[in-house]
């Protein structure tokens, strides 16, 4: 593997991107205009701040990686870049993110972008190994990025910012922890502590799936009553809503990872679908 290759594996590229996306859509819900450039370079923002997080998660886990099938392939694990190349990295990428925010929208963007980064590479990560609630942590962090788009279009932390934050801070539960059953015979031998209940994969946890996914379904009716977006949205909205519940009923009844899969799958697409609807639809 060459260094480029593995620079470019530290971002996580395919995430990262889904978490840029997302910001560029609460800028266009934001901005008075549907301004894509501007949108672009929000993303762009996004994806270097992103990056330099994941790249930090990589950095405090590269033992850890080299106990899981998953991860044992990554750059830090073999030794083709080292801690120091890797470190450098996160220090170009967060300030070019961070700077871009700055310079082309507002400082308060470039803040909030700091605060996620802290977030997710200096709490999320080493609790992993400690307790359960590193979900609910990280899932701060994973729930901004819509907020941070619209402080880049507004300047300011409205109550509709919040909303976009709030159907994607309440999405990361249902998400994160059908990934964790999926994987929970790896995650376990780097000693992550993912799964909600003692139990791990059990009637407990299928439930708290269920209830998060519940949850989300009235949540994400509120860019309606505020006035963000139109009733097309809204019926996309509860129907994609009510197809991610119909799996976490089937988790319920099978406790399988099978069920777990299609939980994880429904949210890849739950949620880009609905952002593109919000964007869509837009008053």
């Amino acid at each position: 593997m060459s260094k480029a290759r593995a620079y470019f594996q530290l971002l996580k590229f395919r995430l990262s991107l889904t978490v840029a996306f997302s910001s560029a859509v609460g800028y266009l819900l934001g901005a008075k205009e549907l301004d894509w450039s501007r949108a672009l370079l929000v993303m762009l923002g996004g994806l270097a701040v992103t990056g330099a997080a994941n790249t930090i998660n990589q950095i405090f886990e590269k033992d850890l990686d080299k106990l899981m099938k998953r991860t044992a392939q990554r750059p830090l694990p073999l030794g083709i870049l080292s801690s120091a190349e890797a470190w450098a990295f996160v220090l170009l990428l967060g300030g070019l993110g961070l700077g871009l925010l700055a310079y082309f929208f507002n400082p308060l963007a470039a803040a909030l972008s700091l605060i996620s980064l802290i977030l997710y590479g200096f709490i999320y990560t080493p609790l992993k190994t400690i307790s359960p609630i590193c979900v609910a942590v990280g899932a701060i962090p994973g729930g901004m990025p819509p907020l941070i788009g619209w402080v880049a279009a507004t300047g300011f932390l409205g109550v509709e910012g919040w909303v976009l934050f709030g159907i994607q801070f309440m999405w990361q539960f249902p998400h994160f922890w059908a990934i964790a059953w999926v994987l929970d015979d790896d995650y376990k031998k780097a000693g992550f502590k993912m799964l909600p209940t003692p139990g791990g994969k059990d009637m407990r946890t299928a439930i708290q799936i269920m209830t998060y996914t519940l949850v989300l379904i009235p949540l994400s009716l509120l860019p309606l009553y505020f006035g963000m977006t139109g009733t097309t949205y809204a019926m996309v909205a509860a129907v994609c809503g009510v197809l991610f519940l119909m799996q976490t009923f089937y988790l319920m009844r099978t406790c399988t990872k099978k069920a777990a899969m299609r939980i994880m799958f429904g949210s890849f697409l739950y949620l880009p679908i609905v952002q593109i609807a919000l964007v869509l639809d837009k008053v």
